[in-house]
């Protein structure tokens, strides 16, 4: 008998068992554990040798289950030791629920012709496709191209020559909305879509995909962040499309940079990875500019289209008491194209019709009762809704706290109300709100792109949803309301984010053969970040941002982790905070700030308190923060997490 470590998708780690052959790591197995049975993966772990045999469980006999590529098991475990994360939980992302159901009608993937389709290229985009087709093993290439410069065609003939091939391809979105227009594009390019992989799928399409995946059946998967866990037998080619997106970072569960992971999971397979954006990360730029990543730029737009002409709207100029939210220049221009036949979008990055109700009697701001936030008005559901924990209740007809009757007032404007005042000034005008909550899905998406491209929409009003990844030919106008709204607080990435979010939605103007208009409300139009996407500027924004960040040792040029330490009593969690505090880490290079209640103090009825450790670029940081940790004993009913890397500091 053999004796063997098997890894449970459980925090639990690995238990040892007796087996009558010497099964590979990777090998998934059901054992006895408990009074039940369990599915587990044969792991390289140390076996205990305290343990006699005698006391040993025997794994279960041994019938068609499927065995993990080492690749798989390489990545879980790269992905457990980075992020600090128990590496069964890692695992479990990497396995699907019911995986041994198998399917009466399975799915059957065709696999993609390289020549189906054809495409006519610029100059600028041949000479970028001969760069990224000479890329046979690890390497890391920015395709860098204007919004509209037809960077996912470029990388199409990237994934054609690794077809060429016997392995597979994966490409990475940021949101799965994004996949209806994209399929069709791959569709259109390789005579058959991909398979795809992202969390509105069925329990039997991902049972299906994830089989077709481990049996090298799906040569292109098209996925969200969680399809880096797939068990690729032979990957060839990894594209991380709009790599710069906040959405990559995981911020549930397993907190993971799916961009940064990517880059791993190429180097694992020895495999290209192209990172694609119109407004590249500070981070990803930092690596090009010190020789670490290639870089191929598409400087022009395709066909002879332009960037569109951006205009600032001071928005301190407006009439006092004004209680419009679409500023005098913007309602003409819209009037204009709205005459003309053309298309207008208004981009507000907030949902609802309201972020907040106040009572003009008392001055009471109706929260939520599980979290420290505000309840956002959602009119047309007629609801109060926390977008932080999903509470809802109906829109009160008297203030809460005291009483008072129609003294609640909607304050500041959501996506919703820029609507009622679009109605209200263009009443015959077509107008769609579109956000994640009424595009759920991306066939809903896709029957909007329809009516978009058929002209039967005149006005689209939505969040960050439409800032990237769409092309509407006859769309010229981009209203953005409030241009200021992500520079305000603390956050480290609040600048960068703000540049490319709104360089992304400007983008959508003019991408056809029409001139583009931009027009950016601000009532801080001398900003750095403002003056720079007037100027269409990259360069400027992003030396200062870099400069800045050198300056204060803050990443890329330093280090950053955060602990965030919950529960249910406020006063548990800040005691655990400081004794965390008390024990921090003395180590040279390293700095431990805080604890600090977090920015959303209350979150799900768990009172939050943060840690941040800074440290030197050189230390390794991982080891410190485990043995920080391993010489505090926390609390069953407090809960600490660790984020490597954070993005929010929510």
């Amino acid at each position: 008998m053999q004796r063997l470590s098997v890894l449970l998708p459980t925090p639990n780690g690995c238990y040892d068992y007796l087996s009558a052959q010497d099964l590979p790591v990777g090998q998934v197995v059901q054992i006895p554990f408990g009074r039940r049975t369990a599915w587990g993966v044969v792991w390289d772990s140390p076996i205990d040798p305290s343990i006699p045999d005698s006391r040993l469980k025997s794994i279960l006999p041994i019938q068609d289950y499927p065995c993990l590529p080492k690749q798989t098991v390489k990545f879980v475990d790269w992905v457990a030791g980075y992020t600090l994360s128990p590496v069964g939980m890692v695992l479990k992302m990497a396995m699907v629920p019911d995986w041994d159901k198998a399917s009466k009608k399975p799915l059957t993937f065709e696999d993609p012709s390289p020549r189906a389709g054809t495409v006519t290229f610029s100059e600028a985009q041949a000479a970028a496709i001969r760069e990224l087709c000479q890329q046979r093993e690890f390497s890391v290439t920015l395709l860098d191209g204007v919004t509209g410069s037809g960077k996912t065609e470029v990388y199409f003939e990237a994934i054609a020559k690794a077809l060429e091939g016997s392995g597979q391809i994966l490409v990475l979105l940021p949101e799965i909305t994004l996949t209806g227009a994209w399929l069709s594009r791959f569709q259109a390019r390789f005579g058959v879509k991909p398979a795809v992989w992202h969390s509105a799928l069925t329990p039997k399409q991902r049972r299906d995909t994830w089989q077709a995946v481990l049996n090298g059946q799906a040569r292109v998967v098209v996925g969200a962040r969680s399809a880096l866990f797939l068990p690729f037998q032979k990957l060839d080619l990894i594209v991380v499309d709009e790599e710069h997106d906040p959405s990559y970072k995981q911020e549930e569960g397993i907190l993971y940079q799916a961009r940064d992971m990517a880059v791993v999971r190429a180097k694992i397979a020895n495999a290209p990875v192209i990172l694609a954006s119109a407004t590249p990360s500070v981070e990803t730029v930092c690596n090009v500019r010190e020789g670490r990543y290639r870089h191929v730029i598409l400087p022009e737009r395709f066909s002879g289209a332009v960037f569109p002409e951006i205009r600032i709207a001071d928005m301190r100029r407006r009439d006092k008491g004004s209680q419009t939210f679409i500023s005098e220049e913007l309602k003409r221009l819209i009037a204009e194209k709205y005459q003309a036949g053309e298309q207008i979008l208004l981009f507000l990055n907030r949902r609802g019709y309201a972020p907040l109700n106040l009572c003009r009697a008392c001055g009471h701001r109706i929260q939520c009762p599980h979290c420290a936030g505000w309840l956002v008005e959602h009119r047309q559901k007629g609801r109060l809704m926390c977008h932080h924990c999903g509470y809802t209740r109906p829109i009160p007809t008297v203030c809460p706290a005291c009483g008072e009757k129609d003294s609640l007032v909607s304050c500041g404007p959501g996506v919703e109300r820029i609507q009622e005042e679009v109605q209200r000034f263009f009443p015959n005008a077509r107008s769609v709100v579109i956000t994640s909550e009424t595009m759920a899905d991306p066939e809903q998406f896709a029957e909007l792109t329809r009516q978009v491209l058929n002209n039967e929409v005149d006005i689209l009003i939505g969040t960050q949803i439409l800032a990237k990844g769409h092309n509407f030919p006859n769309l010229t106008l981009v209203g953005v309301i409030d241009a200021d709204m992500g520079l305000a607080g603390g956050d480290l990435r609040a600048g960068e984010r703000t540049f490319q979010l709104l360089h992304q939605v400007m983008g959508r103007a003019g991408r056809a053969q029409k001139q583009g208009l931009a027009i950016l409300q601000s009532y801080n139009p001398d900003n750095l970040i403002i003056q720079a996407l007037q100027k269409n500027d990259r360069s400027a924004f992003l030396n200062e941002e870099i400069e800045t960040r050198r300056a204060l040792s803050m990443p890329p040029f330093g280090r950053l982790a955060g602990l965030i330490v919950s529960a249910a009593n406020q006063t548990e969690a800040y005691r655990v905070a400081g004794d965390l505090a008390k024990t921090a880490p003395a180590d040279k290079g390293v700095t431990v700030l805080g604890p600090v209640p977090a920015p959303i103090p209350l979150l799900r009825e768990k009172y939050r308190f943060r840690l941040l450790v800074r440290a030197d670029k050189q230390v390794r940081l991982q080891n410190i923060i485990r043995h920080w940790l391993a010489r505090q004993k926390i609390p069953a009913k407090v809960d600490v997490r660790l984020d490597i890397d954070p993005y929010s500091f929510f």
